[in-house]
């Protein structure tokens, strides 16, 4: 079995943006204070968390590509949310903007963290964003941290 790198590094310092599209902004805006909530709780304070609003899950990857290659930033969340009953074209948009933030992370070295819905309801989307199955905003944002630290990790020749 080979070693496991374990992520070490506690590195504070750097900001975080937080693209957010307006689009089912009831249930977006729920993310977002989740999203929030646990970048606090990781060390990055609301003084140094940008927030940009987008008008859909589809402008994500733009704006988060567009916000990385400033290189302002050591962590991106995008959170948006597709329901299916309120648009035909439901699995491009989706797919488009996952492999978008996949491609906009990968290409800056950025960790972004998912946090898009893809739900068949309103209902499904809000209980996802707070509700009985938790705040996706929070694990996306959860998840950007740990990858920093991963990276962080690495790069300061991780030992297993």
């Amino acid at each position: 079995m080979s070693p496991s790198v374990r992520p070490r590094s506690r590195k504070r310092g750097g900001r975080a943006v937080v693209v957010v599209s307006r689009f089912n902004e009831d249930v977006t805006r729920r993310l977002l204070d989740g999203a929030v909530r646990a970048l606090e709780r990781s060390g990055w304070p609301a003084a140094r968390v940008d927030i940009i609003w987008v008008p859909g899950a589809f402008e994500l990857p733009l704006a988060v590509d567009r916000a990385l290659a400033t290189g302002r930033y050591r962590l991106g969340v995008a959170l948006g949310a597709v329901i299916r009953g309120e648009t035909p074209h439901f699995e491009y948009v989706a797919s488009a903007a996952a492999q978008g933030l996949q491609e906009a992370s990968v290409r800056s070295g950025v960790p972004v963290g998912f946090g898009v819905l893809t739900c068949d309801t309103e209902e499904q989307a809000l209980a996802r964003a707070g509700g009985d199955a938790g705040n996706k905003g929070v694990e996306a944002a959860e998840s950007a941290v740990e990858m920093v630290r991963v990276l962080d990790t690495l790069a300061d020749g991780a030992e297993a």
